[in-house]
């Protein structure tokens, strides 16, 4: 038996005013963030895997990477994104919370960044970005990525439409989910990693290195 998504939402956790006005800010501006069941399920895996220092593919506003932050107190976060707009909106409310001096921005396509400028190694990658590049993401960022370490992958169902037949899905969209299809046959059955899907928001991948 499912549960009801009124049920769900009524165990969400709290949130501060800031992240009240960037809910507010993302929804008027059409900015898509993370959907609030999802963000506290990867919170509460964060907090059971204790990473020490997250990337995080897809900045958008900042509301993820804050959120992250404050589940974490000790975490420090890389997070990219290519929207000049975006990039100034997110350091603007990353400069307002408690965790303006453990989250650094970088702007530029995540594509194109130069890994070697981050020059680090983390316990967690987070995408959240260009639905139709999964696996271009994955296979540029899983190698900073330490063994053991896991990556999370957020939008896997694109709102219902990975379960479609492509015939059925809008043509403008079509790439996208054969892409992320593709992807997702391809990570299932990567033998470097072991994945599982988590059926919260519009479901999380956890793909975790061997």
């Amino acid at each position: 038996m499912e549960l009801s998504d009124g049920y769900i939402q009524s165990f969400i956790q709290p949130r501060n005013t800031l992240l009240l006005e960037m809910e507010a800010y993302a929804e008027e501006n059409h900015i898509p963030i993370m959907q609030l069941a999802a963000i506290d399920a990867l919170n509460q895996l964060l907090r059971i895997q204790n990473p020490s220092k997250i990337l995080e593919i897809g900045t958008a506003i900042g509301y993820s990477a804050i959120r992250m932050a404050e589940a974490l107190p000790h975490v420090q976060i890389v997070t990219i994104e290519r929207d000049t707009e975006r990039v100034t909106a997110a350091k603007a409310y990353i400069e307002r919370s408690a965790a303006a001096d453990r989250i650094t921005v970088i702007e530029g396509d995540a594509l194109e960044v130069d890994d070697q400028a981050i020059h680090t190694i983390f316990d967690a990658v987070f995408i959240d970005a260009a639905k139709g590049q999964y696996q271009r993401f994955f296979e540029k960022y899983a190698p900073l990525v330490a063994s053991g370490g896991v990556l999370y992958i957020d939008n896997m169902y694109m709102h219902g439409l990975s379960d479609l037949d492509l015939k059925d899905v809008p043509r403008r969209k079509r790439t996208m989910i054969r892409n992320l299809k593709n992807f997702t046959e391809w990570i299932m059955q990567h033998p470097d990693y072991t994945s599982a899907f988590l059926p919260v928001g519009d479901g999380l991948l956890l793909c975790l290195k061997r």
